[in-house]
């Protein structure tokens, strides 16, 4: 495991690559015992050779010394396609700040961190990434590539993302995850970084939307990313304030505690009744906390990708 504060910052600008390389070394070396085979591409162990196995990865060099044959196991090598979704819409952008550091990650600097802890991962094992971003529009789209020139602009891109100032950009979700499952092909892990700040309206359209990421036998996880201190718990000192709505612009002057039994219930039954219908639809619903670390991120990917060995 490792803590926020034990990452740096790579001078005064955004460097994921390295953040992403921190978070994942520290990830690794936070577990005893991996229980993921497959990380690696690497030699693992000796194990005795069966008769009628093929012969292609007898030790020959072992045998000469033993008289007796082995073979080399290596970590699986898989051919997944993954593809990340990142909802780039202004509510995404809160708690705002005026730069990007580690210690203070809104969701949007969240889910492009660990997304790019995810390429990092993905980098190291040859599998394909590609990358949809969207807002108010359908923002950028990359297919599913394993090349280091691909990497690069996809690290890019999530650097961009980090760092914009979106004002009063709303979103409707399920219409660009409609065009992102027409564009996936092949069957793919797809992952989608989302605060589901949708209208009540479009909740049923949007779970019509992830049953449809789920065609040809996709993998889906929904990241769902939110502050639990504030956007849950709603913990705000009893002061006047007005709450600004970051996507129409709209607020509302208010004392916290007159609201805050009923915010809570009202978001505690919506966070429960979205469990439920990601349970019911078959896909991965995982509270993604902006003020924990990434284990809970990574620890996903790896079982999600386990399913494809």
């Amino acid at each position: 495991m490792i803590l926020k504060d034990e990452l740096q910052q790579a001078g005064g600008f955004v460097n994921l690559e390295l953040l992403a390389k921190q978070v994942v070394e520290g990830f690794i070396a936070g577990m005893h015992k991996s229980p993921f085979h497959g990380f690696s591409a690497e030699f693992a162990e000796h194990k005795i050779y069966n008769q009628g196995e093929s012969t292609k990865h007898i030790d020959w060099k072992l045998f000469a010394k033993t008289d007796k044959l082995y073979t080399k196991r290596y970590d699986e090598e898989t051919n997944l396609r993954c593809h990340l979704i990142i909802d780039n819409s202004s509510s995404m952008h809160y708690p705002q700040y005026k730069d990007f550091h580690i210690n203070q990650l809104n969701k949007i600097a969240f889910s492009t961190l660990a997304s790019a802890s995810i390429m990092h991962v993905l980098k190291r094992q040859r599998d394909a990434v590609g990358l949809s971003v969207y807002s108010d529009v359908y923002e950028y789209y990359a297919p599913e590539k394993g090349s280091e020139r691909h990497h690069h602009m996809l690290l890019n891109t999530l650097e961009n993302v980090a760092q914009s100032k979106p004002k009063q950009k709303t979103t409707e979700t399920y219409t660009y995850l409609h065009q992102i499952a027409e564009k996936l092909k092949r069957r793919s892990l797809v992952m989608l970084f989302t605060d589901m700040f949708q209208d009540v309206v479009s909740q049923d359209a949007l779970f019509e939307a992830l049953r449809h990421l789920k065609y040809n036998k996709h993998e889906v996880v929904l990241f769902h990313v939110f502050d639990k201190d504030i956007e849950l718990k709603f913990n705000f000192d009893n002061n006047p304030k007005r709450f600004v709505d970051v996507e129409s612009g709209a607020f509302i002057n208010v004392y916290a505690d007159t609201i805050k039994t009923n915010y809570e219930t009202a978001v505690g039954d919506f966070f429960e009744a979205l469990k439920l219908k990601c349970a019911q639809y078959q896909i991965k619903y995982v509270e993604a906390n902006i003020n924990d670390n990434f284990d809970n991120v990574l620890t996903t990917f790896m079982i999600e990708r386990s399913k494809f060995l």
